[in-house]
């Protein structure tokens, strides 16, 4: 199986978050589920990062593997460390429209979007 086939059928996250929504009863395990997701997306291949604010694909592993580490052991990132993420001209979003997967990303940010309001 190639890389690309590999990297595709990671999506689980993601298919799991568009098709069947967030678990609103535990919001912290909804946003690491929204978080999750972006990180199967930007680790496509063949992204393109040019009009992000990450240079490559690992700074925006880095970033999101880092809130997702504080919120696995029961922490809770300032809401701007994450809100800027999903923001429309967002990395995400920049990075989405680039690389061809803009649809998936207005579905996880309203997503994000849901939880953000249980959260904060």
């Amino acid at each position: 199986m190639s890389n690309v086939s590999q990297k595709i059928m990671k999506l689980d996250r993601t298919r799991e978050l568009i098709h069947e929504g967030l678990d609103t009863q535990h919001p912290l395990n909804g946003l690491i589920h929204v978080l999750e997701s972006a990180l199967e997306l930007v680790e496509l291949p063949g992204n393109d990062f040019c009009w992000s604010s990450w240079e490559d694909v690992g700074e925006a592993k880095v970033e999101l593997e880092l809130l997702l580490q504080l919120l696995r052991t029961g922490g809770v990132p300032r809401r701007s460390s994450i809100s800027i993420l999903f923001a429309p001209t967002g990395p995400l979003q920049e990075v989405s429209v680039s690389s061809g997967w803009g649809e998936a990303f207005l579905t996880i940010a309203e997503r994000y979007d849901e939880v953000e309001k249980l959260i904060w």
